[in-house]
């Protein structure tokens, strides 16, 4: 892993990726609590879109553990990798347009892994 801010690729340290994995994995137990509730209460399959919302939850902590990129970081100009919390500015403006880029391609990317665990939690046959 990457100790050290590099534009576009990493903008947060390990204290700050296992604060987004512990995001990840509170997602994860919102889906199975939510998947578990619909499908006990026998709720229409349309509700079963609900299950997005908790997917989301856990796709952006996955892809930004994953990626080593805070997605609001990212947009906000800044990173960390010292204390959780301390934060520092990104100072070039070439660093800011990457990370931007880098954090509108991680919100597409848990957008879309989310829409998936929603689209197959509604097409299963529970």
């Amino acid at each position: 892993m990457s100790s050290a801010y590099v534009p576009g690729t990493c903008n947060i340290g390990q204290g700050e990726v296992k604060r987004r994995q512990a995001v990840a994995i509170f997602g994860l137990i919102l889906i199975v609590i939510s998947a578990a509730g619909i499908l006990a209460t026998d709720q229409d399959r349309g509700a079963r879109l609900s299950i997005f919302i908790p997917a989301l939850i856990f796709s952006i902590g996955f892809v930004q553990s994953r990626k080593k990129f805070c997605l609001a970081y990212g947009l906000a100009g800044t990173f960390n990798f010292g204390k959780l919390g301390q934060i520092s500015k990104v100072q070039s403006p070439e660093d800011k347009k990457a990370d931007r880029k880098t954090a509108v391609s991680i919100l597409f990317q848990s957008i879309a892994l989310a829409g998936l665990i929603t689209a197959i939690f509604f097409v299963l046959p529970l």
